[in-house]
């Protein structure tokens, strides 16, 4: 099945198609993962992109029921050097183009993904669009500039009605922005009992649900298309401690008067060292964004830098100066990746036992 990747710009990759044998354009952004494909694939951060993996192959250890971090894929394509059909693992169930075709996706493989890699890296993340392979070039290049993709992926990954994860540790509500699974694991396996709430949910809404904390999940897009999850945080900030987590974090940036802005590519993938400021530490994180705090924005905030990317020197994590609030912009979940930094749930487990004690005294 022969197929071709065609950007906005005019380039053109071809390719063989894998999974369902449609045509599908979004966002094209690349991810610097040697592992965790699954997961890449089940996060729905990814919401409208197609992600061009770096390492070259893909697939070698197949699809397993344990590494999803949704139930339905948000992602609008993959596209890899070469795709493994012979997956070696005692965990593996199928292939990646079973998946695929399960889900209704569309890949593309043996293209020089290298050299696209470094067309993003060079220009920035650009419009593309996996076609067959007779698909007239110019007239996809003309719908893809014409093209203005949603803006509104948070609502399409959110839960739509509450859900709850008991336990018998503190409640904690994790309002969903596209949260991935591995969030409600960490908060699980510090037995804490969670309820799971949609993004539109209001700060009157959760207060009624009394929780001891507030989890603001990752998720998908553009941070200030979310204006109303900034009117929540505004009515919870100090009532309650909470924690960010990626598009969290830039949430909270916005709520409290710093700003955002788009990355020319993003960081994407499980290898990102982070400088944790107040420790002096660092930590190899998971990361999938397109936006980041503005530093400079944070003067005049009640907000404190905590951590930096070293790669770039971007803001990488908060804390309010009055409030029990702390975000961070990379995954502390860690999936996929490796476990540095899920110490910070233990640190959001502190920030609740502290508020509780001193709102007793």
């Amino acid at each position: 099945m022969k197929k071709k990747l065609i950007l906005e710009s005019g380039e053109v990759f071809h390719g063989e198609g894998f999974g369902a044998e449609l045509e599908t354009a979004g966002e094209v952004v690349f991810n610097t993962g040697m592992t965790g494909y699954q997961e890449l694939i089940s996060d729905p951060s990814y919401c409208g992109q197609i992600v061009c993996m770096t390492y070259p192959l893909i697939g070698n250890y197949g699809i397993n029921r344990d590494d999803y971090e949704s139930i339905e894929p948000a992602i609008k394509g993959l596209i890899v050097k070469e795709v493994c059909d012979l997956p070696s693992n005692f965990r593996t169930q199928m292939t990646l183009d079973e998946l695929f075709k399960k889900k209704n996706l569309s890949g593309i493989s043996g293209i020089d993904t290298r050299r696209l890699t470094r067309i993003l890296r060079n220009y920035g993340v650009v419009k593309g669009k996996i076609v067959n392979d007779d698909t007239d070039e110019n007239s996809v290049v003309s719908e893809l500039k014409s093209t203005t993709f949603p803006t509104n992926q948070v609502e399409m990954v959110s839960t739509k009605t509450p859900y709850a994860n008991p336990g018998r540790g503190f409640k904690v509500v994790l309002v969903d922005f596209g949260s991935k699974l591995g969030i409600i694991r960490e908060l699980s396996q510090r037995n804490c009992d969670i309820i799971v709430v949609s993004q539109d949910t209001t700060a009157e809404e959760i207060l009624l649900m009394d929780p001891d904390g507030i989890m603001l999940s990752n998720g998908p897009g553009d941070p200030e298309d979310n204006q109303h999850a900034l009117e929540m945080i505004r009515g919870l900030l100090g009532k309650v401690p909470i924690f960010g987590i990626c598009l969290g974090h830039q949430l909270i940036g916005l709520a409290c008067g710093a700003k955002t802005f788009k990355l020319k590519f993003g960081h994407r993938g499980g290898n990102h060292p982070v400088l944790d400021l107040e420790k002096n530490k660092v930590a190899i994180t998971s990361q999938n964004h397109g936006y980041a705090v503005d530093q400079e924005s944070l003067k005049g905030t009640d907000l404190i830098e905590t951590h930096i990317a070293l790669n770039d020197r971007t803001n990488e994590g908060l804390k309010h100066k009055i409030h029990p609030c702390f975000s961070v912009q990379y995954h502390p979940e860690a999936s996929p990746g490796p476990e540095d930094a899920n110490y910070l749930f233990d640190d959001f487990i502190h920030l609740m036992e502290d508020f509780k004690n001193k709102k007793n005294q």
